[in-house]
């Protein structure tokens, strides 16, 4: 009985060293795809942040955050798999938003990579009145991949990278040159202090929840070991409506509810899509592709619906004017509950197409000028001679102007 008991537990020993030792290197392959030294590991305050992550509330907080996040993630991986980035670095958009496309810092950044809006339209991100590409699952994803690879052309490593990301190139450069080295170890010192301590807990953040995300024992002993094999289970697909076009309409077509195909769409601010564009791209679930395929049909718009930010000196009278509708039509479309408007206050002007097309020339009157039709019709002069080919500001009474594009 002795000898059984002794070879159990020296089993029992034997399957526990087994573990710890599989641990420890998939641990070091998670450090070395971030150009981190496996000495790291022993990092007092990393090993912290790994415990606090594993506490009952954190560990609760990280698979709710992978839950909701569950539409999203094949494609992120996707994206990140066409790219020099390792794939370790889904953890960043964990660390920065929970996979949360409507995330909204105190510091104005946004999206699922919580981009500021001039990191954003520096990288090709379209924020205007109809859009806000932060929040574009793919197009977000895209440009953090294009920002990280550009800062590791230019620090070398991919740890570098990540801090630069979070503090700034000019902040990183400045560390380095201080601590004369660019050591993980070094620049996260908290006594020395050479970078911000947001930025020290944020590199150690994003490691201790890829750590987390690839532990496969915590995983499977938490009944979440799905999370492993989750890139082929689910997905979304991009189609193209055309421009203008209700998100409402295309939830009908699909037979979805609205409130889950906004989801697939948080980067629309309106139930349409930019007016302007022939066709802009959505999201719809995979599973419905061949359903919108077979089922929708772009048909041609009664309705143009534009956005128009208020101006100095503007009414709803002049406003219907310019766009050539009714002013009560605007105040019934926008929910109005007077005629007083605010400066930069927006509005959703329905406009009827046909008519659009129909009047899209203005015959010059008596008094006027280039200057106050481009205000009326709210161009710039230099548009409007383009639009006209016109060489200078001269018109003439009976002209026609053509004054939308």
């Amino acid at each position: 009985m002795r000898i059984v008991l002794l070879l159990l537990l020296l089993m029992c020993g034997a399957h526990a060293v087994l573990t710890f030792e599989n641990n420890n290197r998939r641990e070091s392959v998670v450090l070395k795809s971030f150009d981190i030294s496996p000495e790291f590991l022993a990092d007092r305050v990393l090993r912290q942040t790994i415990a606090h992550y594993k506490s009952t509330y954190a560990h609760e907080h990280f698979f709710k955050a992978m839950d909701d996040a569950y539409i999203y993630i094949p494609m992120i991986k996707e994206v990140l798999s066409r790219s020099a980035l390792p794939a370790e670095f889904i953890f960043l958009a964990m660390a920065e938003s929970n996979f949360s496309l409507k995330a909204f810092s105190d510091k104005r950044a946004s999206g699922l990579w919580q981009f500021i809006s001039e990191t954003a339209q520096y990288n090709g991100l379209r924020i205007d009145n109809y859009v806000d590409e932060r929040r574009d699952l793919v197009k977000s994803t895209e440009a953090a991949v294009r920002y990280l690879e550009a800062l590791h052309a230019k620090f070398g490593k991919w740890y570098l990278a990540a801090l630069a990301y979070n503090c700034g190139e000019g902040r990183l450069r400045r560390a380095i040159e201080l601590a004369q080295s660019d050591d993980l170890s070094v620049l996260v010192d908290s006594q020395k202090r050479y970078l911000p301590k947001e930025t020290r807990l944020y590199i150690r953040k994003i490691l201790a929840l890829a750590l987390i995300g690839n532990d496969e024992n915590y995983l499977i002993a938490h009944e979440y070991d799905f999370l492993l094999n989750r890139a082929s289970a689910f997905s979304i697909a991009p189609v193209e409506i055309a421009g203008g076009e209700r998100l409402s309409r295309v939830a009908k077509v699909l037979r979805l509810p609205i409130k889950e195909l906004e989801r697939y769409n948080r980067h629309l601010k309106y139930d349409f899509v930019p007016p302007e564009e022939k066709g802009y791209t959505i999201y719809i679930p995979y599973a419905k592709l061949a359903d919108f395929k077979r089922d929708y049909k772009s048909e041609p718009l009664r309705d143009v619906y534009m956005v128009h930010t208020v101006k100095k000196g503007e009414t709803l009278a002049k406003i219907g004017r310019q766009y050539k509708i009714d002013y009560r039509k605007i105040v019934d479309f926008n929910h109005l509950s007077g005629t007083i408007l605010s400066l930069g206050q927006r509005l959703i002007i329905p406009v009827d197409k046909p008519a659009q097309e129909r009047e899209s020339k203005y015959i010059v009157r008596a008094g006027d000028t280039l200057a106050s039709i481009a205000k009326h019709f709210d161009l710039t002069i230099a548009k409007l001679k383009a639009m006209n080919n016109l060489k200078d500001s001269l018109i003439r009474i009976g002209d026609r102007l053509h004054v939308y594009d």
